[in-house]
């Protein structure tokens, strides 16, 4: 089994190489936003600007997971070699863990231009085991976008996921609190923010970076979308496959 899971990740990778617009477009965003509205803004505040240096990695981990998966996996879908993949009896897991697998190293890609602008042009300060902390928290608090992502993809046409996912995208960014501290937003937008996967997602990365608590009811929030991305994407994926085989 693991070895049809490398194939997968390798093949799935390899496809991500040779059309690198889903590699660019996953790293640029978070980048100019971090130049926008980090460095001018937050530079000369080592707390601050490393908090938001996370808000900025989660940015990127959410358009790799929520907006990338979503359309690679409805482009998928429309070729004819799916049908085919579908027979085979390695079953579903190796696809399913070799595209998750690709999307999580896609996302540690993307980071990279954050990361090398708050060390460049802010006072931010992280030691090396926290750095590896928050990168693994971000690999965490980006599962239920991805299955968000796989959800999105399996019922929906691959334009169609291209502004679905974007229409989710941007709301749960800005509700999430990724572009503005919660503090600074409405009223209305701080009381829905804790119930957003975002703010779980990126309370967790702010946690294992800056040393700060979690909110609980964040990450019981967190815990709540998973679970049911996680449904939706096992149904979503039961009917496409009763479609293509009824």
């Amino acid at each position: 089994m693991s070895s049809l899971v490398l194939a997968h990740t390798r093949y799935q990778m390899l496809e991500q190489i040779r059309v690198p617009i889903g590699l660019v477009s996953s790293a640029f965003f978070p980048a100019a936003s971090m130049l926008a509205f980090v460095v001018p803004f937050a530079a000369d505040d080592p707390v601050a600007s490393t908090t938001a240096t996370g808000s900025m990695m989660m940015i990127g981990a959410m358009s790799a997971s929520l907006m990338g998966l979503s359309i690679s996996v409805a482009q998928d879908r429309e070729q004819p070699w799916n049908p085919y993949l579908r027979t085979l009896p390695a079953g579903p897991l190796p696809r399913f863990a070799g595209r998750i697998l690709t999307t999580m190293g896609v996302m540690l890609l993307a980071v990279i231009p954050v990361l090398v602008i708050a060390a460049l042009f802010t006072e931010a300060a992280i030691t090396v085991p926290r750095l590896l902390l928050g990168l693994a928290a971000l690999l965490a608090g980006s599962v239920p976008f991805m299955l968000l992502g796989l959800l999105l993809g399996f019922v929906l046409s691959s334009k169609a996921a291209i502004g679905v996912s974007q229409l989710l995208f941007f709301p749960m960014a800005i509700l999430g609190g990724l572009f503005l501290p919660p503090q600074f937003m409405p009223g209305f937008v701080q009381a829905l923010s804790p119930f957003m996967p975002s703010r779980g997602a990126v309370e967790l990365v702010w946690s294992a970076t800056t040393g700060t608590s979690p909110a609980p009811v964040s990450l019981v929030a967190l815990c709540g979308w998973t679970v049911a991305a996680a449904a939706g994407a096992a149904w979503a994926y039961r009917r496409d496959e009763g479609r293509r085989f009824s």
